[in-house]
């Protein structure tokens, strides 16, 4: 996947730039991640209280931090910023629910080894990628990421504790001020910028406010964290390794590294850097060590953040070293359980008002990625027929949902989950059409 150079970019991914740049730039890619959106819903699914909420977002932090480092300086050797993947949250809230903590860590080890195992020393992953998950499929699964956590947004806004129409306001403020930030983004050029890199915190801080005169806001945790904290290795105890949970994971971690693969893809692209079969290789040992990071350190799986390559396309920077500066300022603050803390005490009406926007941002960098697609018919069933797949397990009744083998019953949780593997075998078993050669 070669790609032709661009006046775009004013840095490129291996050219060196100062300290000072490289964290002001970093700590914007940080600011505008929404790093605590995942453990805040898996920790409210499985009924976690205030503390070991902050907990589960502050080792998010650490997690993200490491792996991305290990990802950006050792292992793919490109800028991504790694962070919790919202594909597991089904997964790993059933398995949490019924089995316990300590299977749900379980669940995760044994296959971030296999990943990374796929890179090298096998280095089987680049093979698979070129042969099952091309950009049309790639592309397919991050709209359906997108897709598929709209209904879980929109249901924590209609279901928020206490006064739901209070809560359905402080989560219509916290949407607006997030899309209006983008938007005018677009129209004030240089301070566009900033506003866009600042916006999804823009949002939270008016949120919170306006949450605040309803009553929904307190900070007394937050008053009650120390400043710093060393991390907790394996901090739900010694992990339990279930065979019908590891192979649950084993099938979402699959689902993992085609979304992951898609981010590189617009990676790829935004930066004019090719995604060569080393890349592809070394980035499956990154995303495997990243994984298992988050696991032993009690967060979840880490993946590719796509928002961040749109970041490179707006600041004209992609070097590695403002990336990895982010790595750090993300490890600092995990260290810091006061900063997390105060993310924790945020309403549940504030993260889910942004947290539909961001759906929305997620499923369009989907879309970005098969834009150039040839929309003909086989193709067209590539991509909408895992959407529709996807809507149909978000819909799907619960009692049938239920009765389901626990294992069809994890996969199934997860809309996403269908529509990634029905991505994939479409584009397998539905036939190419022959180009028609100009005359």
């Amino acid at each position: 996947m070669k790609k032709q150079a661009s006046s775009n970019l004013i840095v490129g991914v291996d050219e060196k730039i100062g300290v000072g740049r490289a964290f002001l730039l970093g700590l914007q890619h940080v600011l505008a991640m929404d790093l605590y959106i995942v453990p805040i819903i898996i920790a409210g699914i499985l009924a976690m209280d205030t503390g070991n909420t902050a907990f589960l977002i502050q080792m998010s932090f650490l997690a993200a931090g490491i792996a991305t480092l290990i990802q950006t300086g050792k292992g793919i050797k490109l800028p991504v910023m790694q962070g919790p993947s919202y594909i597991p949250i089904g997964a790993l809230t059933a398995i949490g629910s019924k089995l316990g903590l300590g299977a749900m860590i379980g669940s995760l080890i044994p296959g971030a080894i296999i990943i990374a195992l796929f890179g090298y020393p096998l280095k089987w992953f680049a093979k698979l990628v070129q042969r099952f998950i091309p950009a049309i499929v790639g592309g397919t699964v991050i709209a359906v990421v997108g897709i598929s956590l709209m209904p879980v947004a929109m249901t924590g806004i209609f279901t928020v504790q206490g006064n739901v129409q209070h809560g359905i306001i402080v989560s219509a403020v916290s949407a607006v001020l997030l899309i209006v930030c983008m938007m005018l983004a677009v129209k004030l050029k240089k301070a566009g910028a900033i506003i866009r890199l600042t916006s999804v915190i823009i949002a939270i801080a008016g949120g919170t406010i306006v949450a605040s005169f309803f009553g929904m806001v307190s900070f007394q945790p937050v008053a009650d964290a120390k400043w710093f904290s060393l991390p907790t290795f394996m901090p739900f105890g010694k992990p339990v390794f279930d065979i019908s949970a590891i192979l649950t994971m084993l099938v979402i971690y699959l689902i993992l590294l085609i979304e992951t693969t898609g981010t590189w893809f617009v990676v790829s692209t935004v930066t004019d850097k090719e995604l060569t079969p080393e890349h592809l290789n070394r980035g499956a040992v990154g995303e495997g060590l990243g994984c298992a990071v988050g696991a032993l350190f009690g967060g979840t799986p880490m993946t590719g953040y796509s928002t961040n390559a749109g970041i490179i396309a707006v600041t004209g920077v992609a070097s590695r070293m403002a990336i990895m500066a982010g790595g750090v300022i993300l490890v600092v603050l995990g260290l810091m359980p006061k900063l997390m803390n105060v993310i924790a005490c945020i309403p549940g009406a504030v993260i889910n008002g942004v947290f539909a926007v961001v759906c929305v941002v997620i499923a369009m960098n989907g879309f970005k990625v098969i834009q150039n697609v040839n929309m003909n018919e086989r193709n067209m069933f590539v991509i909408g027929l895992p959407i529709l797949l996807t809507i149909g397990a978000a819909v799907m009744p619960k009692e049938l949902l239920y009765s389901l083998p626990s294992f069809l019953n994890y996969i199934f949780s997860s809309g996403m989950a269908v529509g990634a593997i029905s991505a994939v075998l479409l584009n397998i078993v539905l036939p190419k059409e022959k180009e028609k050669t100009a005359l």
